[in-house]
């Protein structure tokens, strides 16, 4: 299961952000504007589950034509936890803290949670965060306890224009798709998927995107790769390593031991 998000009918209306935080008792985050647009929010944290982006462009829609005000458009994307298909911070996390559900999904246990950080640059998207006051870390939990419940998760169920969908990941996959084909049949040459790939470097993400521009103007990396991704590399040559080594030590002894019997 998983999340289709189509910045394409997005309002910035922000009625995901609230949703989420009204029902998993999210703290509230500051409220401070950036000065540059009217995102209050600014980004994903452990107290900002699900993040509107506005982003002012002096690029038109399409074929649309200038208007008064030039060629100026807004882009805003809802954005959320990945979901990874092959997750670096369940690879780091010591206790066992970050799990994947049945569902799919990677979830926290914040009573698991001993604080570490491990899990926070292992993320490709910079999503996991920690809490001030505690240290320990928060995200997304694509309201694991309501959809345990059969319900869709707050956000999608609050987004006014359905541009948050929640259901199968191949599903929402073939939408996506069809999606794009209409927006490129109309003159929307830009639109493109984000994370829908299985093929990609972190396997495909549970949270995927339809974008109306390059992944970096949302702030997205281009080409994400799950950042655990040379451990098991890392841990053959070091058990190559240990065992030359040891190899070593054993020839020093039985060479040691060949001397000491000769007196």
């Amino acid at each position: 299961m998983g999340f289709f998000t189509d910045t394409s009918v997005c309002i910035g209306c922000k009625a995901c952000e609230v949703a989420c935080k009204e029902w998993n008792a999210v703290p509230e985050d500051g409220l401070e504007l950036t000065g540059m647009s009217y995102d209050n929010t600014q980004g994903l944290g452990a107290d900002t589950w699900r993040h509107v982006a506005f982003i002012e462009q002096r690029k038109p829609v399409g074929n649309a034509e200038a208007g008064e005000r030039g060629d100026l458009r807004w882009l805003m994307a809802s954005d959320v936890c990945k979901h990874c298909t092959h997750a670096a911070c369940l690879d780091v996390c010591p206790t066992g803290a970050l799990v994947r559900t049945e569902f799919g999904t990677v979830v926290v246990q914040e009573d698991v949670c001993n604080g570490c950080g491990y899990c926070v640059p292992a993320c490709p998207y910079g999503v996991i965060d920690q809490r001030k006051e505690d240290g320990r870390v928060w995200k997304c939990t694509l309201c694991y306890d309501r959809i345990g419940a059969g319900q869709e998760p707050a956000c999608a169920k609050a987004c006014p224009t359905d541009s948050i969908q929640y259901g199968p990941l191949d599903e929402l996959r073939e939408r996506a798709a069809a999606r794009v084909e209409a927006l490129h049949d109309i003159g929307v040459a830009d639109a493109r998927l984000y994370g829908d790939d299985p093929d990609d470097g972190v396997g495909g993400d549970g949270a995927f995107f339809l974008l109306l521009d390059e992944p970096e103007v949302y702030g997205l990396p281009p080409d994400p790769v799950v950042t655990t991704r040379d451990l098991p590399a890392m841990w053959r040559h070091a058990g190559v390593a240990a065992a030359a080594l040891l190899g070593g030590v054993a020839a020093v002894f039985a060479a040691h031991g060949r001397t000491g019997g000769r007196r």
